[in-house]
């Protein structure tokens, strides 16, 4: 006896939307990272949101900078510093600075996936037998992972806005000329003299932009101070100039024979009628 077949299917789509996202899932079992929903789905800035994803991924003891953000992003220095600004203020980002037994001070950067977490303290070092650590001697450098104390950003905001403007404005023309918050605000008071001079912000981004080097020797910051130190400005527009007002020829009076300005001949101003502009034909 033949087996019955059925034509319904084997599994019912009522659990499908009817608008909106389907999901298709893929395990993954490497090259992942776990985000909390109340990052991922955070209000605001799509740029905060990729920033603060973009970090998680990262190994620890990666650099994350202003400046190696803006070299990842194509979102600029100023909606990048935004986003690290945002993400410290909500918890998820802290920076501190700590002295190193050799007397640095580096600035270490603390990503939480929850706010309010505490951090793994670092391991305590060996007692040293002998006492203190010797001060470090000049010249020296500091070890790999320390890294300088970067500049607060209250630096960049007293600086000119429309300085900083064309030099975060440069990264677009040529994406080498990425430059951190303490170069720019190095840079901005020659680009202010450029602007007080009269030059154009767009002739300012060409001047520093055309003929580069296809391969830099130094950072851009160094190469972009070295053509604003040495090309020369350019001169000043002539001044317009002023409409000279016209002068009324000199007329007879046919009164009492003074002379007197108007447009045509006639009477001075004591002869003619009261109440008359202009002077009166004789």
């Amino acid at each position: 006896m033949a087996d019955s077949q059925s034509n319904a299917r084997l599994r019912a789509d009522a659990g499908a939307p009817r608008s909106g996202v389907i999901h298709v899932r893929t395990r993954l079992t490497a090259d992942f990272t776990v985000v909390a929903n109340a990052l991922a789905q955070r209000r605001g800035s799509a740029v905060t949101v990729g920033v603060a994803v973009y970090i998680l991924s990262l190994p620890s003891g990666s650099p994350v900078t202003i400046a190696a953000l803006c070299a990842h992003f194509t979102e600029g220095e100023i909606l990048i510093s935004r986003a690290l600004r945002e993400l410290e203020a909500a918890g998820y980002l802290e920076r501190r600075r700590e002295r190193t037994p050799s007397g640095q001070i580096r600035t270490r950067t603390y990503f939480y996936d929850v706010p309010g977490s505490t951090p793994e303290p670092d391991p305590e070092p060996e007692p040293d037998p002998d006492g203190p650590p010797d001060p470090p001697r000049p010249g020296k450098q500091p070890a790999a992972d320390e890294t300088p104390a970067e500049e607060p950003s209250a630096a960049l905001t007293e600086a000119d806005p429309q300085a900083i403007s064309v030099l975060a404005s440069l990264r677009h023309v040529d994406p080498r000329l990425v430059l951190s918050g303490r170069e720019a605000v190095r840079l901005a008071p020659a680009v202010t003299a450029w602007l007080a001079a009269g030059v154009a912000p767009a002739q300012i981004t060409r001047t520093l932009t055309t003929g580069l080097p296809d391969r830099f020797l130094t950072r851009p910051a160094g190469l972009l101070a070295f053509r604003l130190r040495e090309t020369p400005l350019p001169a000043p527009p002539p001044p317009e100039p002023v409409a000279r007002p016209v002068v009324p020829p000199l007329q007879t009076c046919d009164g009492c024979d003074r002379a007197f300005r108007a447009p045509q001949p006639g009477r001075c101003r004591d002869c003619r009628p009261a109440g008359t502009m202009f002077p009166a034909a004789a």
